[in-house]
């Protein structure tokens, strides 16, 4: 099972670029992710801060950092230290644990944009049409163990 990460359009807010993990399965066939998990923790505290309706500018200077630091761990040069972390996780309303790993509940933004809806959308698209190759598929292979 190979694991490749490509850009995954829409692209988020400000043009933040979020990556999906594809899963290459031993059919050869390919399936999209978008947990948070697939997330660097870079990108983890660049979509909290975008929930948050927070600049850099202003989640920079809530935690007492230069802006510059803030840049640094968004687009993963450099990571938080423990307690900047936590401190981070209060200020974005998620946890740690989140922010480190993508293991629990992710940020939701207080006012969804267009721009998150119409992503949702074809989030939404692309799951109904890989649905529908599924139960294709299913139909098939059902029609072959009853021997039609």
């Amino acid at each position: 099972m190979n694991h490749i990460f490509r850009k995954n359009s829409p692209s988020g807010p400000a043009g933040t670029v979020y990556l999906a993990a594809e899963t290459i399965v031993s059919d050869g066939s390919a399936t999209m992710s978008n947990s948070s998990t697939d997330y660097t923790l870079g990108e983890r505290i660049c979509k909290a801060r975008d929930a948050s309706s927070l600049s850099t500018a202003q989640l920079a200077r809530r935690l007492g950092i230069k802006t510059a630091t803030m840049q640094s761990w968004e687009s993963d040069r450099s990571e938080p230290r423990s307690n900047k972390l936590v401190l981070l996780a209060g200020v974005l309303n998620v946890s740690p644990t989140w922010l480190l790993v993508g293991r629990g509940t992710p940020p939701i933004s207080e006012d969804a944009s267009g721009t998150d809806l119409d992503s949702m959308r074809v989030a939404l698209d692309r799951i109904q049409r890989q649905a529908q190759a599924l139960a294709d598929e299913i139909g098939v292979l059902q029609d072959r163990m009853n021997g039609e």
